[in-house]
């Protein structure tokens, strides 16, 4: 576990698979009391770091694309009011 709020953090899991579920890639794990868990890969050292942070390096806390489909989501909110 490699989120820094985690708090698995710095724990090690047997990894059972990585699937996109929920429209995000998670990792499946068996914790300690034999259940499969779930995570998104993000949080963990499975995939690799996502070159937007690796680049804003701490500078930048939305991508483009993100802010562009929130303001897209509140327009249409705002229509069906």
């Amino acid at each position: 576990m490699t989120h820094p709020f985690h708090p698995l953090l710095g724990r090690e899991f047997d990894l059972i698979n990585i699937s996109r579920c929920w429209g995000d890639e998670r990792v499946f794990y068996v914790d300690e009391s034999e259940q499969v868990r779930s995570l998104p890969a993000r949080w963990t050292s499975a995939v690799e770091e996502d070159p937007f942070v690796v680049v804003a390096a701490g500078r930048a806390d939305f991508r483009l694309a993100d802010l562009l489909a929130l303001l897209a989501f509140v327009q249409r909110r705002d229509d069906d009011t």
